[in-house]
């Protein structure tokens, strides 16, 4: 079975999905446990530590890197980053310890970009939301 680490070059410290619950024809579930010991933690909000809106929007691109990945395994030598966020809508905090979902939902391609959802859950229930646009770049483009 193919791994997280084989899918996409991030690495620990700035790797933000632990494993895919779930591969689907139009997107993936993975999961993430966000660790008290991790340094940011520090110094966001020091003694009522909040994960940072942007960790959970990172958490969502790499996600959607798995997927695409995955999804486009003919593209070798090719990275998806991030091209644009829109909407990105933050309803609940996530703290030290928590356990989240990541859901990613495919829409459609165009000219080598690919339009796509996320959504951050915690129990169930959405703390993050947003729409983006992720590129396949060539090793060493720009």
């Amino acid at each position: 079975m193919q791994t997280v680490l084989d899918s996409i070059p991030h690495r620990p410290p700035f790797l933000f999905v632990d494993t895919v619950v779930e591969m689907r024809e139009d997107g993936l579930t993975a999961r993430r446990t966000w660790r008290a010991e991790e340094s940011f933690y520090e110094g966001h909000y020091p003694g009522n530590p909040i994960t940072p809106g942007v960790l959970l929007c990172e958490a969502v691109f790499q996600a959607a890197a798995v997927y695409l990945s995955r999804k486009f395994s003919d593209e070798t030598g090719k990275t998806p980053v991030l091209s644009r966020i829109q909407d990105a809508k933050f309803k609940r905090m996530v703290k030290p310890g928590d356990v989240v979902d990541i859901e990613v939902t495919y829409k459609e391609s165009a000219k080598g970009f690919h339009f796509l959802r996320g959504r951050i859950l915690k129990d169930g229930k959405a703390c993050a939301m947003l729409e983006f646009v992720l590129a396949m770049v060539a090793e060493g483009g720009e």
